[in-house]
């Protein structure tokens, strides 16, 4: 064995390797953890927290206004809030609220029933009303166009500055219909005995806002009149009788199961129809209902094979998802329908006896193209005598021959049968099956109040974007003697609710920083809740597509056994207790806390109230006692504003006092002068006690601003203060238009000012830092490097107890340039005598940074990194301060997230869903069936291609509802310094990390001559949650808890099931069709729409035929899209 020239023997040479290494690696780590003095960053740290804590005291004013908080610690009484006893409290006030909405609507039900009642119908009615699209509409001449007429509009702030008609109602009608139809003029005629309620209505309530009357016709009245405006296509989609009010309101809960026929005989424009049908069929149906979709030829299809043999609610997700399998139908075989009827019956027998369903109406919708029997023996097996199940057949194409099999099915049980030739037929046809659902509960006379679950109104914004409401809705029936077995349904009225007007009940200063009030419906989803994001996007906010069925097990996700959730669904009264992680900031930042929970119902509608509130400083209360003069006076100083949102004073409730602000009406209603203003009268002392307390911090900010050697250089830019009661003091230390960030602390910085459902965030955050030290952070929502600002605050405690109420919070914003600067100078500092400072941040072998409490960085050398999260920076240290325990990391998941995905393919069935591509589609479908001598040659699949090619081709990203895990990072509190070194492989990183006294702080000192890129960052961004298969099936199985509406009308024994539907042949002008068809050809750019209800009957023939409005959008203007007579080149009354 060869052997080292200075080793003896081999063992002795190992021994003096190894030692050499050891020594070298001994010699190596030495030199790092040497390289960095913990002392010297100590110093740097106390120098820099002691200059912070000087400049931030002396320019918020904190130690004034604690010790005028001192001085009536005797004299103020602190309570202990009792959780249980304030829901029960906010439960009675918003009953009383809902109430008299109901009763709004209650008198618009009588008066509608009784204009009916006196009207005799009259076929030749010509009656002229305010169409709400041709209201100051004229003619190329001037002139009023018909329908139109002059309508004054004036601006009305309660109604977001819109123009509306405060004497007035417009009529909507859609336009597909003709507005001139005799039925339509009929119901508008007597429904105008409404206009008088309307106004009625306002002038008792004030509060309300939007009433209206749907009719079931079509037409919508609206209350106050308001112009309505065509979209872009000149089109106007909404049809009222399709709004979850107004089918919750004539309907009752239903399951329903639609049997599809994939037969050969479907394919096409067939298939197309009947996808179409389904569609609009899950339009219908809502959170109450149940359904499953099968697909039927000589086999049965799930068409969610994960559902075989059960039901799913028709919430938003369940209807979506089923959407998509639509999609993936294609037609073969043979139709067995005996088949899918037994399997329709026999699941929904077996899903009823599960008791999970609506246990109401249940419906079996068929969508086929022709019956071969009428299989009588299986509805005697399992429907007969009861006829509990009805049907409800939709024969797609313009075939008749087996349409009388179809319709027998109808009528021998109890449901409605129709015929759908054309993709225009679609959403019409469907909703015939909703008067027949009505008819049990219009014999009745049971006017049932519904309410919503929240939706968005984009007529109203709130300056965030459109605002979230609830309606209130109830039927309207024919109570004619004649008519009474007809089940006859004229309608249903509505109001809507802001959700915001809940939160005007709840007097935010008793549920603390960080307690709110939440509302949830009969189905666990959330009415109002502070976590609730319905809107997503920068700048003009769009709504998520299921925003209104968010559940609230997806936002309080900490309670895993929804004992929380189930109580309040289930309409209980109690408590329940959790630790809660709350994401603030944007989601940056984690606050963790202990939430005690108070809920109960609120009577007389489907809703639960809840109230968190946190404990520890949030479960106490503090009285104060001042003179009204002395509060007065503090309180209309100019630097003084109350919380926007909070109500102090009602001031919707009279329109003479909409004008006035919050302090305005305080002042009124202490003088006494305004008997009908009402106001809180608990909060208002609390409030005058406050502006007495903080009064002093004006004078003292204004001795700042006056000597002119303080602040020379304009660092500091606003000292602010906020109370427990919304009242909120700032000082100007610079001119307006020199302030850094200019949005803070006004209406654009929502979660820097009070809000209806959330103190501020520097408030939120200053309360949960140690008493006496300053929380200090970077607002993500500034610019960067040196156009940004610093934020510091600290809260005021009453009592030198952990118990303590907060009484205010108080900060200044600052200059990050001026921030940083005073930085970099205390890190030039050293202890040595001779001046000559052994490291410096201005070394270049070491990185300093200055970072919070939640990792992220306010000062760095690499501007770039500055508001950026430490570990993007410095992974490997920031790994090391994990496992060392100096921060810990939290999971979060956001249960309401978006996720980008490409979609690599448009499906055509998607294309016809757009009203341009429906009718196109239809005129192709047409024009075919003129060329072509065999009916089922698909010539229309090859025609459509083209279109369906292009649609795939053009990939796209698109943002869609998922579920994400992502951490946030919070300091350790007990570990004030530490010292580490990372292995890099070839070498040893070292670090020093210092707490900053009396800040939320800490100064991380990095070697900077090791190189460690292998170690990966650590980044705070969301990760998807990907469920397995066998997982979303099982997710889509699971029902959570719910309680049933309290009422269900099924069906009534004098109920006329012979009014079941009728076969249509419907034959268009063939020189119209023709004229339309050459007109796609050349043009791509017109259709057809049918005129509904437009119908002659030629006497010799007993054929009806549809009337058609040839249009091409580019030369039709909007005015005319509504008013067929009007339209360009024919009369569709008499071309026929």
């Amino acid at each position: 064995m060869q052997r080292h020239p200075s080793c003896g023997v081999s063992s002795a040479c190992l021994f003096v390797l190894l030692s050499t290494l050891t020594s070298r690696i001994t010699e190596v780590e030495t030199t790092h953890q040497s390289s960095i003095p913990p002392a010297v960053v100590k110093l740097w740290a106390s120098a820099f927290g002691g200059e912070m804590k000087s400049i931030s005291a002396k320019y918020s004013g904190s130690q004034l206004l604690q010790k005028k908080y001192k001085e009536f610690e005797r004299s103020v009484k602190v309570e202990e809030i009792d959780g249980l006893w304030l829901v029960k409290r906010l439960a009675e006030d918003m009953e009383e609220m809902f109430h008299k909405k109901a009763q709004a609507m209650q008198r618009l039900v009588e008066a509608a029933e009784e204009a009916h009642l006196q009207h005799e119908e009259d076929p030749d009615l010509q009656y002229e009303y305010f169409n709400a699209v041709l209201i100051n509409e004229v003619d190329e001449e001037g002139n009023s166009v018909e329908l139109g007429g002059e309508f004054i509009l004036q601006p009305n702030d309660h109604f977001n500055n819109l123009s509306v008609n405060l004497s007035l109602s417009v009529v909507q009608v859609p336009t597909n219909m003709y507005n001139k139809d005799s039925a339509i003029v009929n119901g508008v005629y007597w429904s105008e005995a409404l206009n008088k309620v309307f106004v009625d209505n306002f002038e008792r309530d004030p509060s309300l806002i939007w009433q209206y009357f749907g009719s079931a016709k079509g037409f919508f009245r609206q209350y106050p009149g308001i112009k309505w405006k065509p979209d872009e296509h000149g089109v106007i989609a909404f049809d009222c009788r399709n709004r979850k009010w107004y089918i919750q309101a004539a309907t009752s809960p239903k399951d329903v199961v639609i049997l599809v026929d994939v037969s050969g005989s479907m394919k096409g424009l067939r298939l197309t129809i009947a996808r179409q049908t389904v569609s609009s069929i899950l339009d219908t149906l809502g959170d109450d209902d149940f359904f499953n979709i099968i697909a039927f030829n000589e086999e049965l299809h799930y068409v969610e094979p994960c559902l075989n043999g059960t039901l799913v609610q028709a919430d938003v997700a369940n209807k979506d998802h089923f959407r998509e399998h639509l999609d993936k139908l294609f037609a073969q075989g043979i139709g067995m329908l005996d088949i899918a009827l037994t399997e329709a019956f026999t699941l929904l027998g077996d899903f009823n006896d599960t008791g999970r369903g609506s246990e109401c109406s249940q419906a079996i919708m068929l969508v086929t193209d022709g019956a071969v029997d009428t299989y009588d023996a299986i509805f005697a097996k399992y429907n007969w005598p009861e006829r509990k199940v009805r049907i409800f057949p939709y024969l797609i194409g313009r075939e008749s021959a087996f349409a009388e099999n179809l319709k027998w099915m109808a009528c021998a049980n109890k449901g409605y049968f129709t015929q759908i030739s054309t993709l225009a037929d679609v959403q019409e046809n469907v909703m015939e099956y909703l008067h027949v659902l009505s008819r049990p509960k219009v014999i009745d006379r049971e006017h049932d109040t519904v309410w919503t679950e929240a939706y968005i109104d984009n007529t109203l914004e709130d300056g965030q974007g459109p605002v979230l409401m609830t309606t209130v809705a109830m039927p309207v029936f024919s109570t004619k003697n004649e008519t009474r077995n007809h089940g006859i349904l004229l309608g249903v009225v509505g109001t809507d609710v802001p959700v915001s007007e809940l939160l005007k009940a709840i007097p935010k200063y008793k549920l603390g920083i960080h307690g709110y009030a939440f509302a949830i419906t009969n189905n666990g989803y959330i009415l109002t809740h502070p976590d609730l994001r319905p809107l997503y996007g920068d700048g003009k906010k769009r709504r998520k597509p299921n925003y209104s069925s968010v559940d609230l097990s997806e936002v309080e996700w900490e309670d895993k056994d929804d004992t929380l959730r189930n109580a309040m669904v289930n309409r209980k009264t109690g408590t329940f207790s959790m630790e809660v992680k709350k994401s603030v900031d944007k989601g940056k930042r984690v606050l963790v806390l202990h939430n005690d929970y108070y809920y109960t119902d609120i009577k007389g509608t489907p809703f639960s109230l809840g109230v968190a509130l946190s404990r520890g400083h949030g479960k106490f209360f503090f009285r104060g006692n001042v003179t009204v003069e002395e509060g007065l006076h503090d309180l209309e100083h100019p630097d003084v504003a109350l919380a926007d949102e909070w109500t102090y004073c009602n001031t919707d409730e009279h329109p003479e006092h909409r004008y006035l602000s919050q302090i305005e009406a305080i002042g009124l209603y202490l003088s006494g002068h305004e008997p009908h203003l009402h106001c809180d009268k608990e909060l208002i002392q609390e409030v005058l006690f406050d502006a007495v307390v903080t009064a002093p911090l004006e004078a003292y900010w204004t001795s700042l601003v006056l000597n002119k050697s303080e602040n020379s250089d304009k660092g500091v830019e606003i000292a602010y203060l906020g109370t427990r009661t919304g009242l909120s003091r700032i000082n100007l230390f610079v001119v307006p238009d020199e302030l850094t960030n200019q949005d803070f602390l006004t209406a654009e910085d929502k979660e820097g000012v009070f809000n209806a459902d959330h103190f501020p965030l520097w408030y939120k955050r200053a309360a949960e830092q140690v008493p006496g030290t300053f929380v200090y952070s970077l607002p993500f929502n500034t610019g960067s490097e040196n156009k940004s600002v610093v934020l510091a605050s600290t809260a005021i405690q009453l009592l030198d107890e952990r118990k303590s109420p907060i009484a205010a919070a108080v900060g200044i914003q600052m200059k990050l340039e001026f921030f940083q600067r005073k930085f970099w100078t205390a890190c030039r500092q050293c202890a040595a005598l001779d001046g000559k400072c052994s490291i410096s941040c201005d070394d270049e072998d070491i990185n300093c940074y200055l970072i919070d409490n939640n990792g992220f960085v306010l000062v760095a050398e690499d501007y770039t990194l500055t508001g950026k999260f430490f570990g993007d920076a410095e992974g490997a240290v920031m790994s090391k301060l994990l496992q060392m325990g100096s921060f810990k990391r939290v999971t979060l998941y956001d249960y309401q997230a978006l996720c980008w995905v490409f979609s690599e393919s448009s499906d055509s069935g998607h294309t016809l869903l757009d009203p341009y591509f429906a009718f196109f589609s239809a005129v192709k479908w047409i024009l075919t069936e003129l060329v072509i001598f065999l009916v089922e040659f698909n010539l229309y699949s090859w025609w459509y291609s083209d279109v369906a090619v292009k649609a795939q081709r053009m990939g796209r990203s698109m943002q869609v509802p998922c579920d994400t895990e992502y951490p946030a990072f919070v300091s350790e509190r007990t570990i004030k310094e530490n010292t580490g070194n990372v292995d890099c492989g070839s070498c040893i990183k070292s670090f020093v990390i210092q707490q900053i006294p009396s800040s939320n702080l800490f100064m991380v000192v990095v070697d900077n001559k090791c190189d460690c890129t292998m170690f990966e960052p650590i980044t705070m961004d969301p990760v998807e949650i990907i469920y397995n298969e066998s997982l979303k099936c099982e997710r889509l199985k699971m029902q959570k808890d719910r309680r049933r509406p309290d009422t269900c009308h099924p069906f009534h024994p004098e109920e006329n099931s012979m009014e079941c539907g009728a076969a249509v042949s419907l034959l268009s002008s063939v020189a119209v069709t023709l004229f339309c068809v050459l007109l796609s050809l050349l043009s791509r750019r017109s259709f057809l729409i049918p005129i509904d209800r437009c119908h002659l009957e030629d006497p010799s023939t007993s054929e009806t035929f549809l009337c058609f409005l040839c249009v091409t959008p580019t030369s039709l203007s909007p005015s005319v899209w509504n008013s067929a007579p009007s339209g360009p080149g024919f009369d569709p009354l008499r071309t026929t």
